[in-house]
């Protein structure tokens, strides 16, 4: 029978691991990085969206985001380019994926021909699935 209160307790190797604190962490941290993602991700594009109050939840899967400016510059995927590079691009993608979907995201102060400008490429080029990224009311 062990006493467990001796002195020899203290001579014992330790035989195991207690993980429970560690997957506290882990959890912890996984929960930081979910609350955080959609704030670091929204605040891609410098864009003051429009308000609308009708508008449908955004897709999850989306593969190109695009930001129209208010000064008429575009974005992809966060990057800034021009209207060939922007062309490039989505050709490219459109080549990977063949479904390939689009979120454009345009200033409140762009001008409509830009929008247009954009929706057009986007349609010519092959995308069939894009949305416009909006702000609830």
């Amino acid at each position: 029978m062990k006493n467990y209160g001796s002195e020899n307790d203290f001579d014992e190797a330790i035989s195991e691991i207690n993980i429970v604190p560690l997957v506290d962490i882990i959890l912890v941290v996984l929960i930081i990085f979910m609350v955080t993602a959609p704030m670091i991700v929204r605040n891609q594009f410098p864009v003051q969206l429009p308000k609308a109050s009708s508008g449908e939840a955004q897709q999850k899967n989306q593969d190109l985001a695009l930001a129209i400016l208010k000064d008429g510059s575009f974005m992809i995927d966060g990057k800034t380019v021009t209207e060939e590079q922007a062309s490039d691009l989505i050709r490219l993608a459109v080549a990977k994926n063949p479904e390939v979907s689009a979120t454009i995201a345009a200033d409140q102060n762009a001008l409509h021909g830009s929008v247009i400008k954009v929706l057009d490429l986007v349609k010519t080029l092959g995308v069939k699935k894009f949305g416009i990224s909006i702000d609830k009311k």
